[in-house]
């Protein structure tokens, strides 16, 4: 029987063009043993071959549709368009995929990696945030249909750096309302930190970016409670530290002294840990 014959063709253009997507390899209809083309999808997978395995992956539905071959071939094109960066493809298999198969053991798989394609997309805080929003949505959703499973667990941790990554887009917001001379804008942000995202590696400034915005407003009882909270839960930051000379610079004690050593702490943005791409084909449920 004849091979079947690859096309390259460009999807939403040229593929030369800056910006745009590389080409996708379409296979020319020739009916096929569904066994070969699953085999080959797989193969192009080992080799790193994501849109020609893609290419494989869906000539198997179109010739085997509502199969068993099918329904692995779905799974393999939600992970395959995954690695290959085309996070709105991986979404629309999955969305087929749940709307098809919405009882299989392999649907958690699914929603998870709906979850991952938008965590993957998560850009440094000077920039919109509606990837980092769209992801904690879904994050949560795993969390919440399958809170004993493996992925729950992975989510449960990236929530975490969904959560620091919005505390920081919200901490950039309220220095830009300080350095505009907007105290009382920039509160409502360094407040907002405090109250939804406490947990996160942004609290200590928060706290003391607090005693600065109302130092200047006049509330000086304020400020002092802002920094008293701030030593007593952080007195080796470096923050504290800020705060405590801030405060005797305007003739105020504060109880806990800080540590002289105390430095700022670099912690690593949740966008550069997300960049480092894991193959989650290991967390498939064996077929």
């Amino acid at each position: 029987m004849a091979a079947v014959v690859l096309a390259s063709l460009a999807i939403g253009g040229l593929s030369a063009c800056a910006g745009k997507k590389p080409a996708r390899t379409q296979l020319v209809y020739e009916e096929r043993p569904v066994e070969q083309l699953y085999a080959t999808g797989m193969k192009r997978l080992d080799e790193k071959s994501w849109n020609e395995a893609v290419s494989y992956f869906e000539e198997v539905e179109r010739q085997h549709p509502y199969s068993e071959w099918s329904r692995r071939a779905i799974v393999m094109t939600i992970y395959a368009n995954y690695m290959a960066n085309r996070y709105e493809e991986s979404n629309t298999a999955a969305d087929h995929f749940i709307q098809l198969y919405p009882g299989s053991p392999l649907t958690p798989y699914a929603y998870y990696m709906k979850a991952n394609n938008y965590f993957e997309q998560i850009v440094d805080v000077g920039r919109d945030q509606a990837y980092t929003v769209q992801a904690q949505t879904l994050l949560r959703d795993v969390i919440l249909r399958y809170p004993n499973s493996e992925y729950a667990k992975d989510a449960r941790l990236k929530l975490d750096m969904v959560a620091d990554q919005l505390a920081g887009k919200e901490m950039e917001i309220g220095r830009y309302y300080l350095n505009q001379n907007q105290p009382l804008a920039a509160a409502g942000r360094f407040r907002t930190v405090i109250d939804r995202y406490q947990t996160t590696s942004h609290t200590p400034e928060a706290l003391y970016r607090l005693v600065e915005t109302n130092l200047v407003l006049g509330l000086t009882d304020e400020a002092n409670r802002n920094a008293a909270v701030l030593g007593h839960n952080f007195p080796g930051e470096f923050w504290y530290n800020e705060a405590y000379k801030l405060m005797q610079s305007r003739g105020q004690t504060l109880a806990v002294a800080p540590d002289p050593d105390a430095k700022k702490v670099e912690t690593a943005a949740p966008e550069k840990e997300q960049k480092k791409k894991k193959s989650w084909l290991s967390r498939i449920t064996p077929l």
